[in-house]
């Protein structure tokens, strides 16, 4: 039983030591200048997730105007 923490903790080291830091090139994406905003350059996939989340966040603002309106309008007994 005490090996079982020694295996683990070796599995961990070796699996750390094959991992490439790629923070360092990331960096270097975001920090040149382009003249793209940040959040678009990410590539193709952060215009994507962009865009759906404008879409999103403007589709629930209507959604959530119409709503209050309809809330305010006083039902007519008929």
């Amino acid at each position: 039983m005490q090996s079982v923490p020694r295996l683990a903790s070796r599995a961990f080291n070796t699996t750390v030591r094959q991992m490439k830091n790629k923070v360092p090139d990331r960096q270097k994406v975001f920090l040149e200048d382009n003249g793209l905003p940040v959040h678009i350059k990410g590539g193709s996939t952060d215009a994507l997730l962009y865009r759906l989340t404008m879409t999103i966040t403007i589709a629930g603002t209507g959604f959530s105007c119409y709503w209050l309106l309809v809330a305010c309008m006083p039902k007519s007994k008929a």
